[in-house]
């Protein structure tokens, strides 16, 4: 774990979660926080809801109940609290919706341009998104908190709420329907 002072802004690196110190002030401990978290808890949501305003919103709802919750949760894992609180809200979303609206362009979400050299990079990543958009809202979350964050089955299960064992088949099916949208995505080009 690396810590960071108020003021400086380091990306974690992979696998590592930074820990932000920086004496009595919790305004700027959150602040902080924020700094540094945003990009990849709006990756995480993008993952999960596939529309880039609907990620913005549920972002700023977990900065406002992490902030809320800052007193409990400052100094231990805030970055696992504020997933957390992205998750659930999602599920909670889905439940009073109940329908999925997916966007024409979903790299034009993300905010990088396309140069000459990346477009098979941005034509694998749209694959890949609207593959995930395929799954059901269950195995969607199994699969970006399993592989795309790299948790392992007991904090996959301990953070949707299910057993270890439920973790395990439903990636097993999710992973199985990925390779098969992806083939028949790949089957039907020329």
């Amino acid at each position: 774990m690396s810590e960071v002072a108020v003021g400086q802004q380091v990306q974690p690196r992979s696998g590592e979660i930074a820990v932000i110190r920086s004496g009595v002030d919790p305004v700027a401990d959150f602040t902080a926080f924020a700094q540094t978290s945003t990009a990849a808890l709006y990756r995480i949501a993008y993952l999960l809801c596939g529309d880039p305003h609907r990620a913005q919103d549920l972002v700023q709802l977990a900065l406002e109940r992490t902030y809320k919750a800052w007193r409990k949760v400052g100094d231990g894992d805030p970055f696992a609290y504020a997933r957390r609180v992205l998750a659930t809200a999602r599920i909670d979303t889905w439940r009073r919706t109940r329908r999925e609206v997916l966007t024409d362009d979903p790299g034009a979400a993300v905010g990088h341009r396309s140069s000459p050299g990346s477009d098979a990079g941005l034509a694998d990543r749209d694959r890949l998104v609207r593959a995930l958009m395929a799954l059901s809202v269950k195995q969607r979350r199994v699969v970006v908190l399993r592989y795309l964050l790299d948790r392992s089955e007991a904090e996959t299960a301990a953070e949707l709420g299910i057993s270890a064992g439920t973790v395990k088949s439903t990636a097993s099916r999710a992973l199985a329907r990925l390779r098969a949208i992806v083939a028949d995505g790949e089957g039907g080009r020329s």
